[in-house]
């Protein structure tokens, strides 16, 4: 069964087995309004927790995007070269930003569950 963290900077990664799926939360993507733009670190690139991995631009402002882990991208989401809009329309299925592989699971210890990360969003509006 997967798990699904969440991060301070706003990003989200779903957990099977040691590779995890990351992308924007809703309420980021709602912030940064129409997305026209995403790049991603290539495949194969080894990162650290909360290293600058993308960024996505919008009409608003651009963004960078930490991976909430470290590992190795294993995989980014071409259909963002094309469609950068799919993470406004599909950020938590079909918007994903990149898979890693994780080499230090313990850090995920320092993300919160959904219940946490909800409570944190009302802290900030």
């Amino acid at each position: 069964m997967a798990t699904t963290y969440y991060s301070e900077e706003h990003e989200w990664i779903t957990i099977e087995g040691n590779t995890g799926t990351v992308g924007i939360t809703d309420f980021a993507q709602e912030q940064l309004g129409d997305i026209v733009f995403a790049e991603v670190t290539k495949a194969n690139e080894e990162v650290t927790k909360d290293e600058e991995v993308a960024v996505v631009e919008s009409v608003k402002a651009a963004s960078d995007i930490f991976s909430p882990v470290s590992g190795i991208i294993s995989e980014v989401n071409v259909l963002l070269e094309d469609a950068p809009e799919t993470i406004n329309s599909d950020p938590l299925e079909n918007g994903w930003i990149f898979k890693i592989t994780i080499t230090n699971p313990n850090e995920l210890d320092d993300l919160m569950d959904l219940e946490s990360y909800n409570k944190f969003v009302e802290s900030i509006k």
